[in-house]
């Protein structure tokens, strides 16, 4: 992407202060634009002033939803240049995500340098406190104006960058989760192991339900049975019985966590038994009866780690660790953070740094 087209705000915002960021509100002066059509395959990427769109009312998208995303975290590591956390593994899962709603496939070399180059350009929007971040949403949306069931011909991606605060505002706290035994989230062979906009608006009542509750957190079991752990809200899910690290097998139905993936490699790097292999909502409430339920966590890119302290179903609670943060999900928490920061090495080669200017 060596010819990159850059324009820059000459209208900047001022950056709001870390203790102000909150998750998804703040947005960077600067944005990665790029387009498709059938003659061009992906062309034009520039970095482009932040701000609104203009947008047809037949527009393929916003009728028959063919659109897809990802999220990502670059942070101000203490030499004060941009780590960016497991980039390439990233966009190689937005290229899964594209394959699935027949979206064309971008090269992952090529997106990532032009993500480089809009790092340089508002790279005082990344923070430098401990627990805050970049997050980073690319997007790609079907522009044909067209009504009718079919592949868009023309499409358009998007980066836009966003500084972070704690996901949580609680912060690192366990949370309280609730399995859901009326709706469901995917259906294996369907469309719940990628990043479209659809599995998460399929996912809202639930989540309201919840929240109306009490709960921060829904803990989605299978389609079929309403039996088997599959994830929980936005992350992937884990579960410490005994001595053994369980979370659900990627059957089709569940999303292919980066951090999942990460916390599995650290975990044998640990000699810590760790196993990808289904697990029922009943084993794991009579796990919390007797006391082999050690611990209970999510994994994802927004949150890292978030700690789980009690889950309810149907009309039963089980407190996990008496409530408390439990020492694999600390030691895990710090480990990935570390690395993201650049306090430890990155023995895994999980890092990109980007030099700022």
């Amino acid at each position: 992407m060596a010819n990159i087209e850059i324009k820059l705000n000459q209208n900047c915002k001022p950056i709001p202060a870390t203790d102000k960021l909150g998750f998804g509100v703040h947005f960077s002066d600067h944005m990665l634009v790029m387009d498709y059509n059938l003659e061009k395959g992906w062309h034009g990427a520039r970095v482009e002033p932040y701000g609104p769109i203009q947008i047809d009312p037949s527009m393929m998208a916003l009728h028959y939803g063919q659109a897809i995303f990802e999220g990502m975290k670059a942070f101000r590591a203490t030499d004060g240049n941009i780590n960016l956390f497991r980039a390439q593994d990233h966009f190689q899962r937005f290229n899964k995500s594209a394959r699935r709603v027949c979206i064309p496939e971008l090269d992952v070399d090529e997106i990532l340098a032009g993500l480089k180059e809009l790092l340089k350009v508002d790279h005082k929007w990344v923070p430098s406190d401990l627990g805050t971040a970049l997050y980073i949403r690319p997007f790609i949306f079907a522009t044909d104006q067209f009504l009718g069931v079919r592949p868009s011909h023309t499409y358009k991606l998007m980066i836009i960058l966003s500084p972070v605060g704690a996901y949580y505002a609680e912060g690192f706290n366990p949370v309280k989760i609730m399995a859901e035994d009326e709706y469901v989230r995917a259906v294996r062979g369907g469309i719940g192991e990628i990043k479209t906009p659809g599995n998460y608006a399929a996912s809202l009542l639930a989540a309201v339900k919840a929240q109306k509750k009490g709960f921060t957190q829904v803990l989605w079991l299978d389609a079929h049975e309403l039996k088997w752990l599959e994830e929980v809200g936005t992350m992937n899910i884990m579960v410490k019985i005994g001595d053994e690290v369980i979370t659900p097998p990627l059957n089709g139905s569940i999303l292919p966590g980066i951090t999942r993936d990460s916390t599995i490699k650290m975990l044998k790097s640990w000699n810590i038994p760790v196993a990808e292999k289904q697990i029922s909502i009943d084993e794991v409430m009579q796990a919390g009866k007797d006391g082999s339920l050690k611990e209970m966590f999510g994994t994802g890119t927004a949150a890292v780690i978030s700690p789980v302290g009690s889950i309810h179903y149907k009309d039963s609670d089980a407190i996990i660790n008496n409530g408390k943060v439990g020492e694999l999900s600390q030691k895990l928490f710090d480990e990935i953070t570390a690395i993201q920061y650049g306090t430890k090495s990155d023995i895994y080669n999980w890092i990109d740094t980007v030099k700022v200017p």
